[in-house]
């Protein structure tokens, strides 16, 4: 697979009941006596998430929410068609989205569908399926667009000392990678920066630049990379094969031949697989998001963990309470992808961020409404 560039799991209930960058209770005001809510869903090769939210500040707070494994992407690699029975899974998930979008009239939103959709020749036929049937009308994004999502997710994440920054999104069919240089930003606005990013990855509005040095999408995921070496038994084989190809589909990113980053370099992870990690670290038999998002890991922490969930071997991995039932199937596969980021750009610590797609597109539209207000980051 060649990756996408410019020219030049579910098993963690997570990210539910919060303001984004501070835990609180859910809100349980009726909608009537809401300010305007806004909804976002994505659409991924693995699972349909949803968040509907209200700005609160200069962050907002979930309302409601919605996590559903639904398989999209099987069968896709070898068919390259979206198959029957994951569309049907699909479109049963996606009638709960519409229900709760009607329940609490939500007029603001946006709905997206990514690499799984990108790829399958019968897609377009599904999204208007699903226009028909649901009457929920999704738009399949470029792989920038998710890229430039992400990062603006991550932004509360991003630390003032940060002058080099690696965002990396693990998801079910791709994994997008963003190097952004900060350096010419006052500390003080670097956070504030990484919001202004906006279609095709340039700058808008006023204040120093954030400038993408270099993104891209391998079309690589937890499933896809997973279905790619499916036939190889051997349980640590296999993962250093995932591992290693990864990181061959990096070679055309031009900071996978960078010099050791120096003082200043951050990375970001935000995917179920890094959560899951983080959450085996702490040994969290419950999943708690306030004590996940935002951690740091270092290298030798993430490498103590995938070593334990290879060591669990398949049965192992599948009755682990801190993996779950969902994702036991998927974490190595992700974990491959995260040694070999680890590897690439040694560092010694990961910034763990709960958030994603959902939350991107959430501050993107409030951004763009002008109800956000100019707060503290951490």
């Amino acid at each position: 697979m060649t990756p996408e560039r410019p020219r030049g799991a579910d098993a963690i209930p997570a990210r539910d009941e919060l303001i984004v960058g501070a835990a609180v209770e859910p809100s349980v005001t009726p909608p009537s006596d809401r300010g305007q809510l806004y909804a976002a869903l994505d659409l991924g090769t693995n699972s349909c998430r949803m968040l509907i939210a209200q700005p609160r500040g200069s962050q907002f707070q979930v309302v409601d929410s919605f996590s559903k494994t639904v398989q999209l992407g099987v069968g896709l690699e070898a068919s390259g068609r979206l198959s029957r029975a994951s569309m049907g899974r699909t479109i049963q998930a996606l009638r709960i989205c519409q229900k709760k979008i009607e329940k609490h009239q939500v007029r603001r939103m946006r709905l997206v569908a990514t690499e799984a959709c990108r790829r399958a020749r019968n897609a377009r036929d599904f999204i208007r399926q699903i226009r028909r049937e649901t009457g929920l009308a999704l738009e399949i994004i470029a792989p920038e667009e998710e890229a430039r999502l992400a990062v603006i997710s991550c932004a509360p994440l991003v630390s003032r000392r940060t002058e080099q920054l690696l965002v990396v999104d693990i998801g079910g069919g791709s994994t997008e990678l963003v190097w952004i240089d900060l350096s010419a930003v006052p500390r003080d606005d670097r956070p504030k920066a990484i919001m202004r990013l906006h279609s095709g990855f340039t700058p808008q509005g006023i204040g120093p630049e954030a400038r993408v040095v270099d993104w891209i999408s391998v079309p690589l995921g937890v499933a896809t990379l997973k279905d790619q070496f499916g036939d190889v038994d051997d349980d640590a084989a296999r993962f250093a094969l995932m591992s290693w190809y990864f990181e061959e589909n990096l070679a055309s990113f031009s900071p996978y031949n960078a010099e050791n980053p120096r003082e200043g370099f951050q990375i970001i992870g935000t995917s179920g697989t890094i959560t899951t990690v983080a959450a085996s670290f702490l040994g969290l038999r419950r999943y708690d998001r306030t004590k996940v998002d935002g951690l740091h890991m270092t290298s030798d922490q993430i490498d103590t963990v995938i070593r334990d969930h290879l060591t669990l071997g398949p049965e192992g991995r599948r009755t682990d309470p801190r993996i779950g039932r969902e994702r036991h199937s998927l974490i190595m596969s992700g974990a491959a992808i995260l040694q070999a980021l680890m590897r690439i750009w040694p560092t010694d610590r990961l910034s763990v961020a709960d958030r994603g797609l959902r939350e991107g597109l959430l501050y993107a539209q409030m951004s763009a409404d002008g109800v956000l207000e100019d707060g503290p980051y951490k």
